[in-house]
């Protein structure tokens, strides 16, 4: 319906269908209609063409088509559909969620740290009710009691004021708003630090629940609810699995059960069991972070009343830090009780959704069929292919992968939420594959396989068994979020630009009326007259510049002027000036002349030398 089937036109069926589900009793959520919308229209057997003009005889088809589907409780297909749906809603993981309660919490408080940071009093009666506002701010962040417990009132104001006495309201009413609401946070960790060291030496504290034990029974506890309800499911897909494959290898048994829904109720219960292993990993997590934070209180509370002890004034430095502490992990401990309520919610809100299994496959409904027939569990299977792998050299074409021969092997993204590639295009069943059999990369996407036979089969040809699933899931719309299919399927979303990364199904979007404004140069002009951007003007400012080196000032009388004003000229006679260069001088020394006389001997045996020198005085030459 490209170009045809616009936004206005699908915001009417969805409006149009929820009106007609509201008329028959069913009040259903807009995301719930929308989804089943591309459900439809995705469905190759309702005929409507993404290049199909849509008229008005097609969108009442469309509406009607979508209006029995909605209100067909019969069907698994629907209540998996709005399963995923209540998930993708209500879901949200750690951080997420304590993000936004941290969000409300701050809400809760705003008009309280407004009534603080605002306030001005100039009395004393009315310093002492800001005081009190500052005290039911630090019991309301602390969550430690309420405003209306007396007893709690009574044990946090004496806490605030040993840190924090009526005396200090002047200086604090000086401090700046952000500093206001910093201080007000430091007094509330500081309050709730001490209040929780006084309940550990029987000071107080009643109001004050024992968190730490409550967590160690509630979440084995939620557990095991989650683990029991796991162990369901999986005995019921093992059971539905079953009967499918016999009616695929048997005519008799086909007929005998083609009226069941099987595939619909399978799919049903593995995407219940896929939410509940999501909510288990929470659990388990909830777990490993209380056993940590219980740890770290109690090593935080024995440094405390080491340092504390039986001393009458302590340094605030060596304290204060650690009553911080003790608010932190206090606060931590309050988080992970959220945490535990919203996992407890989320599993008894999802197993309203697995209720048709027991409508429509009731015990002594589901026995009857299973004589005969061979139930296999996942462990079952996989084992049945221990040690059986792909030969690597029938493929030239194809990579695949192995534990031994690749890194962060268990770490690889599978696709089709890690079921037999295979058995979901051509039987509709969802096999557990064994990645050991060999993981196939094609087009850099993973696959598995829960046979040896599968993964030769699936090799020779993936793109067209890719299609295979793809048109299932065009025929079943809840294996889009089972399989995790939604990047194939975004083009025919309507409302894809207003869902959020982490959501998978669709979501109406969202639009108001909003204006913006800005102030007008808000910093002062910085505008340098001088500059010049233009290239070609710089050269000639440059040449200009040049040319004035080579220039003489001179003055020049017109006509006009003649007789008006009187003109000066001044010079300067040049001095006849003389230079006289140096002398040439020489100077010579006398050469030495020395004579001896007597070397060549005489008649007498000694030879007798005698030295003349003959040289000239220095003063004669």
């Amino acid at each position: 319906m490209s170009g045809e089937l616009t936004e206005s036109v699908v915001k009417r069926i969805i409006r149009e269908v929820g009106l007609e589900c509201a008329a028959q009793g069913q009040a259903l959520s807009e995301t719930l209609v929308a989804f089943m919308v591309k459900a439809v229209v995705l469905d190759p057997r309702n005929y409507f063409y993404v290049d199909q003009i849509l008229r008005e005889n097609d969108m009442q088809d469309l509406i009607q088509l979508c209006v029995s589907r909605l209100l067909d409780t019969t069907n698994p297909s629907l209540s998996t559909i709005k399963m995923q749906v209540y998930f993708d809603m209500n879901y949200a993981n750690r951080a997420a969620l304590l993000r936004e309660h941290r969000r409300v919490l701050e809400g809760k408080l705003a008009p309280v740290v407004r009534d603080i940071t605002y306030s001005c009093p100039r009395v004393q009666e009315e310093m002492e009710k800001v005081y009190q506002k500052i005290v039911s701010y630090v019991l309301l962040s602390s969550g430690l009691g309420s405003p209306r417990d007396i007893e709690a009132v009574r044990e946090v104001t004496a806490a605030l004021q040993s840190i924090f006495p009526q005396t200090e309201m002047t200086n604090f009413i000086s401090l700046s708003k952000k500093n206001k609401e910093q201080q007000l946070k430091s007094l509330a960790m500081l309050v709730t630090g001490i209040r929780l060291y006084n309940k550990e030496c029987g000071k107080g504290g009643s109001s004050i629940d024992d968190l730490p034990a409550i967590l160690n029974e509630a979440i084995p506890s939620a557990t095991q609810t989650v683990d029991e309800g796991l162990n369901a499911c999986h005995m019921l897909a093992h059971k539905y699995t079953a009967l499918l494959e016999s009616m695929q290898e048997d005519p008799r048994r086909y007929m005998q059960l083609s009226s069941f829904k099987l595939k619909e109720a399978l799919f049903n219960a593995k995407q219940y069991e896929a939410f509940l292993c999501i909510l288990l990993s929470d659990a388990v997590t909830s777990a490993q972070e209380v056993e940590t934070l219980t740890v770290q209180f109690s090593a935080a509370m024995m440094q405390l009343k080491n340092t504390v002890q039986d001393k009458v004034s302590v340094d605030s430095k060596e304290v204060f830090p650690l009553f911080v502490e003790l608010s932190k992990l206090w606060t931590s401990f309050q988080d992970e009780m959220l945490l535990l309520s919203f996992l407890k919610d989320m599993t008894t809100n999802l197993q309203q959704f697995s209720e048709i299994q027991s409508q429509l496959f009731p015990e002594e409904v589901l026995t009857p069929l299973l004589e005969g027939v061979t139930v296999k569990t996942d462990e079952d299977r996989i084992k049945e292919t221990t040690g059986i792998r792909v030969n690597v050299s029938d493929f030239k074409n194809q990579e695949w992968l192995f534990p031994e021969s690749t890194d962060y092997f268990d770490r690889l993204l599978i696709q089709y939420h890690s079921f037999c590639a295979h058995a979901i295009g051509v039987k509709g069943l969802t096999l557990p594959g064994n990645p050991a059999i060999g993981i196939l990369k094609h087009k850099e996407k993973f696959y598995v396989f829960s046979s040896k036979q599968a993964a030769y089969t699936f090799a020779r040809d993936p793109d067209k068994f890719i299609q295979l699933i793809v048109e299932k899931a065009k025929e079943y719309p809840e294996l889009i979020q089972l399989l995790e299919l939604h990047h194939q399927f975004e083009y025919l979303v309507p409302y894809a630009q207003a869902r959020n990364a982490d959501k998978h199904l669709m979501k109406p979007s969202a639009k108001c009326d909003s204006s913006t404004q800005t102030d007008t140069h808000i910093l002062p002009p910085t505008i340098v007259t001088s500059y010049e951007w233009n290239e070609w003007e710089l050269r000639r400012k440059a040449i200009k510049l040049a040319n004035l080196r080579r220039k003489l000032t001179h003055s020049m009388q017109t006509d006009l002027s003649h007789m008006r004003r009187e003109n000066y000229t001044q010079v300067y006679v040049p001095n006849d000036v003389g230079t006289q260069t140096r002398h040439d001088n020489s100077s010579n020394v006398p050469k030495p002349q020395i004579f001896l006389k007597g070397l060549r001997g005489e008649s007498s045996p000694t030879t007798h030398m005698v030295k003349v020198d003959l040289t000239r005085p220095v003063d004669e030459t």
